[in-house]
């Protein structure tokens, strides 16, 4: 053990680790922006299908996913300019990063082979959307994501007993309680901070 190892007791590395989850629940108050982006392009999707498939005849119900794409470019636009803007970043800012870019990679195969799974990608697409809102609300210590990660695993065994229209309904509704509303709590949180 080196000198400077020796110098660090225990109550200096607890006092460290609590300005790396403090420095990213700060970053993660930033990153409200991303919450509300995607749970209103997603919690629009699913309503917008369920309305579609429940009240029309329309053939295509689907298209109301293309409202992904815009927030995509939103996504990567707006990353690049936090990245550029960044004074510093941690490694639970790293570790979050990735768990989100894992999820992304994760869903990606349900819906390239969708049609191997009989188009019935909802409840599984909402039972994966809980790991990362799980763990991010147990990285920062944030309740609301924690609750969201909860939601969202009860919402996909909901869905997977219920027929595939009222999927979308329960989708919808899951994305308002794990997205929209921890999104509106820590965009109130770094308001409150700020003033």
């Amino acid at each position: 053990m080196n000198h400077q190892e020796e110098l660090f007791n225990p109550q200096q590395s607890l006092q460290v680790i609590q300005n790396m989850i403090q420095q990213a629940q700060g970053r993660m108050q930033k990153n409200s922006f991303y919450f509300l982006l995607w749970g209103w392009a997603i919690a629009l999707a699913y309503f917008g299908m369920y309305g579609i498939m429940k009240f029309t005849n329309y053939e295509h119900p689907y298209i109301v996913w293309t409202i992904s794409i815009p927030a995509w470019i939103i996504t990567l636009f707006y990353g690049r300019k936090q990245n550029k803007e960044a004074v510093v970043t941690t490694h639970l800012d790293k570790i979050n990063m990735w768990l989100w870019i894992s999820f992304g990679l994760s869903i990606l195969p349900v819906v390239i082979f969708m049609s191997e799974i009989n188009f019935n990608l909802s409840p599984i697409i909402l039972v994966l959307t809980a790991i990362p809102t799980f763990l991010t609300g147990i990285m920062l210590r944030f309740k609301p994501l924690l609750f969201g990660g909860i939601n969202f695993w009860i919402a996909g065994f909901i869905a997977f007993m219920v027929d595939y229209e009222t999927q979308y309904l329960v989708g919808g509704i899951a994305i308002v309680l794990g997205y929209l509303m921890p999104g509106y709590m820590l965009k109130k949180m770094r308001e409150h901070n700020h003033a």
